[in-house]
């Protein structure tokens, strides 16, 4: 099954996610089908909400990371007070990129897909991207982290592109 990538301003890009509790195969196969859906985008991070889903599932595929992190039910459990500024985007906005400035590291808990729970901290673009990701499965889309100004120009853009 090809998964298909909703386009902003889509009502479920602002929906929030509900935990998963159901670690079967099916999560495992939808989460291959999830990966397969963000490399074609492409992108480099995707949640089950970007394709309709509204469990609390994400996938970022860093160097840092070694490839591919599945993070089930993740949270932020702490966030640095230094911040950084790095551009954004989405699969669900594609061409559209602005800076936003996040804390440049956050400790999170997430689960694996086979259910293992996972504490660990993440530094720079790895923690930019996780709280990225976060914010979409708490149905926070990432042009709400833009000032007004920045926002109303980025989506101005956007509608003339559509």
């Amino acid at each position: 099954m090809r998964l298909s990538i909703l386009t902003y301003p889509h009502p479920a890009l602002a929906s929030a996610c509900a935990p998963v509790t159901l670690f079967d195969e099916e999560l495992k196969t939808f989460a291959d089908e999830l990966y397969a859906a963000m490399k074609a985008a492409p992108g480099i991070g995707i949640t089950a909400a970007h394709v309709g889903d509204l469990r609390r599932l994400t996938i970022i595929e860093l160097a840092e990371f070694g490839g591919r992190r599945d993070f089930v039910n993740p949270v932020i459990l702490c966030s640095s007070a230094e911040t950084m500024e790095h551009e954004e985007g989405s699969v669900s906005m594609p061409g559209m990129v602005e800076k936003v400035v996040r804390p440049s590291s956050v400790t999170i808990r997430y689960q694996t897909l086979d259910r293992t729970l996972r504490e660990e901290e993440l530094k720079g673009f790895a923690a930019i991207c996780i709280q990225h990701e976060i914010d979409q499965l708490d149905g926070i889309f990432w042009v709400q982290r833009l000032s007004r100004l920045k926002r109303e120009r980025l989506l101005k853009k956007w509608r003339k592109s559509a």
